[in-house]
Formats: C-alpha cells, sequence, structure tokens
C-alpha cells in the first residue's frame, strides 16, 4: 500500500530534484537525510517522506550491501521523470505568487489574509510559500506584521541596466591576472549544460532553467579570484530571479544560449580567455536585448 504525502512532502520532493540537477549528481550518489535537511532548509521528517516518495517512483532506493538512500537516476535523466511526476502544488502557487508581483496585482507588501484568499491556502501552506521566496531573497517577514517584497530586477529598465553591469563585469573578470582555470568546475558546468543542450531544453521548468543559467555565470565569476566580484554577479542573479519566473519560457532562446554558454567552455578549456570574454560579452549583449524587448511587450 503506498504511503500519504502532504503538499510539503512533494514540495520537498521537486526541490530535491532540482538539488540533485544543480550539483548535476550521478546515479549512485549518496543521499543523507541531514545533508538535504541543510541544503533543503527543512526537518528532517518532512525530508524522509519526501525521499520515500521519490522510492515509490523509482528515483531514489536502496543499494545493498550499502546502507541508506541512493540515487537510481542521475542528474541527466531527471527532467523527463519530474514532467511526468508534474509540478507540486506548492510549487504552482509559489510561481503564480511571483508573477502577480511582476505584474503589479501586489505592492511593497503583503498580508496573510490577502493572500490566503487570493490563493485558497490555508496559513500553513501560504506560510511554507512565503518562506521560500524569503529564502531565495526576494521576500522578507516585517517586524510588525505581514511580509515586504524585497527590490528586484522587474521591468525593461531595470534589467537593461543589470545586464550593462554584467556586461562590464563578467568578460572582464576572465582578464584578470589571478583567473585560474579550474577544470572540475568546468567539467560540473559543462555536464549540466550539455544536458540541458541535448534534449532537457524541451522540457525543463522555470527554476530549472534559472539555477542552470545562474550556476554558469556565478561558476565563471567564481575562478576570477575576486570575491567581490563573484558576490555582485551572484547578487544580480538573485535579483533577476522573478523574471525567469515569467508564464511562458522561451526555449529556443534557451537552447541558443546553452550553446553558446558550451562555446566559452571550450574557448576557456583551450586557454582562450580572450575570445572567451569577447564571446561572453557578446552572448550577455544578445541576452539582454531579448530579455529587454520580452519585457517591453509584456508591458504593453
Amino acid at each position: 500500500m503506498k504511503s500519504e504525502f502532504n503538499a510539503l512532502h512533494l514540495t520537498l520532493a521537486h526541490r530535491l530534484l532540482d538539488y540533485v540537477r544543480a550539483g548535476h549528481l550521478p546515479a549512485g550518489h549518496h543521499l543523507t537525510e541531514q545533508s538535504l535537511a541543510q541544503a533543503l532548509g527543512a526537518s528532517r521528517s518532512p525530508v524522509r517522506a519526501a525521499l520515500a516518495y521519490l522510492a515509490e517512483k523509482g528515483i531514489v532506493g536502496a543499494q545493498p550491501p550499502r546502507r541508506g538512500v541512493f540515487l537510481l537516476k542521475g542528474a541527466d535523466e531527471l527532467g523527463v521523470v519530474e514532467h511526468e511526476l508534474g509540478a507540486s502544488q506548492d510549487d504552482e502557487v509559489y510561481l503564480q505568487l511571483a508573477r502577480d508581483k511582476l505584474s503589479g496585482s501586489w505592492g511593497e507588501t503583503l498580508s496573510e489574509n490577502d493572500a490566503m484568499r487570493r490563493y485558497g491556502l490555508t496559513r500553513e501552506r501560504l506560510r511554507r510559500i512565503l518562506a521560500r521566496a524569503a529564502n531565495e531573497g526576494w521576500m522578507e517577514q516585517r517586524a510588525s506584521k505581514g511580509w515586504s517584497f524585497l527590490p528586484m530586477i522587474d521591468g525593461p529598465q531595470a534589467c537593461a541596466e543589470s545586464y550593462a553591469l554584467r556586461q562590464m563585469l563578467e568578460p572582464a573578470a576572465m582578464l584578470l591576472p589571478d583567473f585560474a582555470i579550474d577544470s572540475a568546475v568546468l567539467q560540473r558546468v559543462r555536464l549540466q549544460q550539455q544536458a540541458l543542450a541535448d534534449g532537457g531544453w524541451r522540457h525543463a521548468g522555470h527554476a530549472e532553467m534559472y539555477q542552470a543559467n545562474a550556476t554558469f555565470h556565478e561558476a565563471l565569476a567564481s575562478l576570477s579570484g575576486n570575491r567581490f566580484i563573484a558576490q555582485t554577479v551572484t547578487r544580480q542573479n538573485q535579483l533577476r530571479r522573478l523574471l525567469e519566473y515569467q508564464e511562458t519560457i522561451d526555449r529556443d532562446r534557451i537552447r541558443r544560449q546553452c550553446l553558446e554558454h558550451l562555446a566559452i567552455l571550450d574557448l576557456l578549456e583551450r586557454g582562450e580567455r580572450a575570445q572567451a570574454a569577447e564571446l561572453l560579452a557578446r552572448h550577455l549583449g544578445n541576452a539582454s536585448h531579448e530579455k529587454v524587448q520580452q519585457l517591453q511587450r509584456a508591458a504593453r
């Protein structure tokens, strides 16, 4: 007889799959409740239930004679699997909250009672979703009552300014004297980008697309040898998160961007840093043009 799973268990199961893909974990990787609880910001009991749910789906399981829970399907196999599982109900509300904020349906603050009525949620479920938004850096709980939306990149002008900063900073970081090629980092990023380029772009969700793109740019910034550059790129990714949670994913654009990412990695692995920096600058310029145009069309 199958176990009963609630919305929290299903949400954590989907977030666990995001964690696996972000780390490009292979089949056979050992999963521990403690490490997952820390990574997902949850207690061990619901993490255990999420693992049980994924075990019923054949994604995790035992591998005798070893003890514990292991991935039965690696990161490259999870795109189709998660598509078949469907989005959790909490994920759907989370994305709707993000879209409502972008469309102007929410002001600078949100009351729990108003949000409960709008989305038809219990207070417990709503607080779980709001806590996720706070953890991802675009909401915070107010000292008095209610919640506040933090400043984000939420329109064409802010988007253009962010890309202009990144276009100046990220390519220049590659040319710094302390920039150091780390084959392990490049290989980890390459595997993630290659999986998307090879077909993952067809079915991956908003969160996965955002995370893969953010991981690529943050990984390259981390090689600069300058912690402030790395922090700035990470913060810009946090600020643009809501823009990646729009209703429609331009999947052709995602595929093109993945191929450009792979071309940049090819150049770096050959030691051609100047060419890689030039391609990265063009890549960011093209991404800025497409994203700003998309936002301008949506605002009409």
